[in-house]
Parts: C-alpha cells; sequence; structure tokens
C-alpha cells in the first residue's frame, strides 16, 4: 500500500510517500481502508522529534474515518472513525491506504459526517470534551473559552452549548469576535493579560467556573477570573513550558488547574468519546465542519511543510 513514513526525525525531509505492506490484523484487530484522514499539527511535531516516545520507522497520522475490511464479524462493511495516541507514535498511524488497530478502537461514524468532515474532528472534538467532561462542564456552567477561534476552541463551544453551559468566548480579532457573535455566542476581544480578569467580571458576575485556554498563554491571567472553586483548562504552554502562576491567588479562591493532554487516550478510549458525541451530529445539535481542504495523500508532503509554515488551513488526506 502507498502510504507516508519517516525513519528519522528532526526535519520533515525525513518524510516520504512510500510503498509498504499492507498490515494485517490479529485476531482482535480490524484492517480499515481509509477514505480520508487528517492532518493535525501534532502529526507534523512528531515528525520533527517532539515526541522521543515515538517508535521509528512509522507511519504517523492520528485521525482518520473508512471502512471495515477485515476484523469481526459484526464491523465489516461499517462506516468507523477513530483517533488515539497509538496511532502514529506506536504503531502506524492513517496516513496510508490502510490502517489496522483495536477492533475497540473504532467507532461508527455518524451517518450526516462524510468521511472528510469525520476525519478532521477526532483530535479536536476529544481534546474539548475531556476538557469539558475533567473541569465539570454542565448545565449552567459559566464557561470562558480563550482562543474559542481554534480548532478545539470551537468544538468546545458547540459542545458546551449542548451540555447547556452560560458561555462566553474570547479571541483577539474584531473580525472573530463577530463571526463568534453571528453564530450567537457571548464574545470578548482579548485586550492586555490584565485586563481579562475585568472583562471576565463584566460577563460572568463574581467570576467564570471554568476557563478553557486553548492557546498557552493566558493561565496565570485567568485566575484573577475564577470564581471560588473554579478550574482552568489547559491543553497547551509556552515553548519552555514554564509560566509564572500566581499561586496565592489561586489557592485563596480554591482553584484549580487541570491538564488536558489528549496523547493520554487509546483508541480504545477515544471510541468511547466518540460514539458518546457522535450521535450530536445526527440530531442536528453540532455543526457539520466546513471548509476543509482535500489533498491526495501522494501530495501529502507539502501539505506537511504548509502546516509547518503556519497554514490554519484543515487538511484532509484522501488516498
Amino acid at each position: 500500500m502507498k502510504a507516508l513514513q519517516f525513519s528519522a526525525t528532526g526535519d520533515l525531509a525525513h518524510l516520504g510517500f512510500v510503498d509498504v505492506a499492507t498490515p494485517v490484523p490479529a485476531a482482535d484487530e480490524v484492517l480499515v481502508q481509509i477514505k480520508a484522514a487528517g492532518l493535525n499539527p501534532s502529526d507534523v511535531k512528531n515528525v520533527l522529534g517532539r515526541f522521543p516516545y515515538t517508535t521509528l520507522p512509522r507511519i504517523p497520522g492520528r485521525d482518520f474515518a473508512g471502512i471495515v475490511v477485515e476484523g469481526p464479524q459484526a464491523l465489516l462493511g461499517q462506516e468507523v472513525w477513530g483517533t488515539g495516541r497509538d496511532l502514529g507514535f506506536f504503531a502506524d498511524g492513517s496516513h496510508a491506504e490502510f490502517v489496522k488497530l483495536s477492533a475497540q478502537g473504532v467507532a461508527h461514524k455518524p451517518t450526516h459526517l462524510s468521511f472528510s468532515q469525520a476525519a478532521s474532528l477526532g483530535v479536536p472534538y476529544t481534546t474539548a470534551w475531556d476538557a469539558l467532561e475533567r473541569s465539570g462542564v454542565t448545565k449552567g456552567t459559566r464557561l470562558l473559552v480563550i482562543g474559542a477561534n481554534g480548532a478545539v476552541g470551537s468544538a468546545a463551544l458547540a459542545l458546551a452549548k449542548i451540555r447547556g453551559a452560560h458561555v462566553l468566548a474570547a479571541v483577539r480579532r474584531p473580525e472573530q469576535v463577530e463571526v463568534l457573535q453571528g453564530q450567537g455566542f457571548d464574545t470578548i476581544a482579548l485586550g492586555t493579560p490584565d485586563d481579562l480578569g475585568a472583562q471576565v467580571n463584566a460577563v460572568f458576575k463574581g467570576g467564570a467556573d471554568v476557563i478553557f485556554d486553548t492557546t498557552g498563554f493566558w493561565l496565570p491571567a485567568a485566575v484573577a477570573g475564577l470564581a471560588p472553586f473554579a478550574r482552568i483548562a489547559i491543553i497547551a504552554a509556552p515553548v519552555d513550558g514554564l509560566v509564572q502562576l500566581p499561586a496565592l491567588a489561586l489557592y485563596r479562591k480554591g482553584g484549580s488547574v487541570v491538564g488536558i493532554n489528549s496523547l493520554l487516550y487509546t483508541c480504545a478510549q477515544c471510541a468511547v468519546m466518540l460514539e458518546q458525541f457522535g450521535r450530536f451530529f445526527d440530531e442536528g445539535l453540532l455543526p457539520l465542519p466546513t471548509g476543509l481542504r482535500e489533498v491526495p495523500l501522494a501530495e501529502g508532503l507539502q501539505s506537511y511543510e504548509d502546516v509547518n509554515s503556519g497554514s490554519a488551513d484543515k487538511i484532509i488526506f484522501l488516498p
């Protein structure tokens, strides 16, 4: 089969479009014919060597949608989608014509989603779902999402709305504010870090119950916007991984910081999440993805370069 594969890390030049043997599933595994596979920034960072636990040689790619062509009888011919830490790191991933994985690692693809749409959602939606779950976002929760225009932030807004939370979006640019307001979300334009607490308290009197920072830059500033016993969920940090946290202010509010890392979850654990929120697409409660950039897998090398250069396009590989 055709696949993208790298045998060394540190440079995208190590990634090649090659012929490899089609994987053979074990008794408890499935073989999925890939119809679409998403390209995430973490896939690019993987080839660049940012994940030292990756074993080589390796086919990258976490998110996929396709059809089960080998495996348990009950799954044969089923349209499925999936994601998880295994793919691209400890086992070959989805940037290929086929992928094998645990039979428990696939979820039924929502019928309202095309293969490309489904392949675009795995990492951002499971990350957002985990953040809302672990930070306790339920009906009536006052939630601020920082970086609400990004893939994870957008997913968090949509999922929190279904949960009945009171949602406030925060973005940088005026045009982003207009877009989110047009979608029906209360939105603020981020100013300086010193202003954030006042901005949040002007909307949520007494502070937010949960602040979800998807950018990695607002953790210290977010403490001033917390209500008593509130939580800050984070999925990123500065390059050096260090921030100066105002611990005195945090503990006086009884606040907590919740780290969200999608790479902690296996494909089987992610499949449970996908089944939980996937039905909302078929029920018309979640927006269908738009603006996807579909690229033949054979042209995938340039797409990796594009993402590494800062492209915000959501790229979907079509084998």
